[in-house]
């Protein structure tokens, strides 16, 4: 009997386009190659009664919520709703106040001047974010400067996943795809050297990455996007763009998400401090 392939319904809800939602989306299934996922996209949800077919549809899935909604109230209707019926739910704008509150049960204090530090933090977040999204995969290089972090990487090399990720902690991060056939940004040269985050895999798994996204596509055969041959050029030419650069290389290879962001803040880090 052929096994079932498992599935997951993921909700994305937002009181905008929802870009940010998508994107990370996008780079939590990129993880799990044999699970087939469905994306709902619920956007510009503005009033409750917006929300009366968004809930069937969730139970009807059991789906995962994934908010990005600015109007708490909406987001509180949503995640109340989620935790009466057992659902799963992620709110990716929640201040960390509501987490710990949650986690220990303790009250956060009403000291003068701490709201506003919360909110200050909580609009950084949404910033960053927001930065990632708009500038993922080398949109408008010219914003390189404003940027915390700047990922560089052939493809595979989880540039847009961990874009995301830095950005849910606050800092602002762009990244530039490198291959050999298309010429660097001026504006490359001309950043904070500090900024900057070179990132490499190992070629066996770059091969089955591509290979994986080349059937997705439908393409049948071989092919030069996933020959060894070209994949251990880009890499050859991404190690001569980072040594010229002198910046941190990193192997993502068998690494979490999770795992890599911390090395790049240890990395940025350092180079601030030295």
């Amino acid at each position: 009997m052929t096994q079932a392939i498992p599935s997951i319904h993921l909700f994305l809800i937002s009181d905008s386009i929802g870009e940010t939602a998508l994107k990370v989306a996008q780079a939590a299934i990129v993880q799990f190659p044999s699970i087939e996922s469905v994306l709902h996209k619920w956007v510009f949800i503005s009033k409750d009664e917006d929300l009366s077919s968004l809930k069937k549809s969730l139970i009807d899935h059991q789906g995962i919520a994934l908010l990005t909604l600015a109007d708490q109230n909406l987001a509180e209707e949503i995640t109340q709703f989620c935790q009466t019926h057992d659902l799963d739910y992620f709110n990716l704008l929640q201040p960390l106040t509501q987490l710990i509150e949650k986690r220990t049960l303790v009250k956060p204090s009403q000291e003068a001047g701490a709201q506003h530090e919360l909110d200050a933090a909580y609009f950084k977040r949404i910033e960053a974010m927001e930065f990632a999204s708009k500038y993922d995969d080398g949109n408008n290089p010219s914003i390189f400067d404003e940027a915390d972090i700047l990922l560089l990487g052939i493809s595979r090399t989880s540039k847009t996943p961990l874009s995301m990720y830095l950005a849910t902690l606050g800092y602002k991060v762009t990244n530039l795809p490198l291959i050999p056939e298309n010429s660097l940004p001026d504006s490359l040269f001309k950043i904070d050297r500090k900024k900057i985050i070179g990132l490499t895999n190992d070629l066996e798994i770059i091969q089955k990455f591509r290979q994986k996204r080349m059937e997705e596509f439908g393409i049948q055969g071989a092919s030069q996007y996933a020959s060894r041959s070209r994949i251990q050029a880009e890499l050859d030419y991404a190690d001569q763009i980072y040594q010229q650069l002198e910046c941190p290389v990193i192997n993502v290879a068998d690494r979490s998400i999770e795992e890599t962001a911390q090395l790049i803040i240890q990395d940025m880090d350092n180079a601030i401090n030295h």
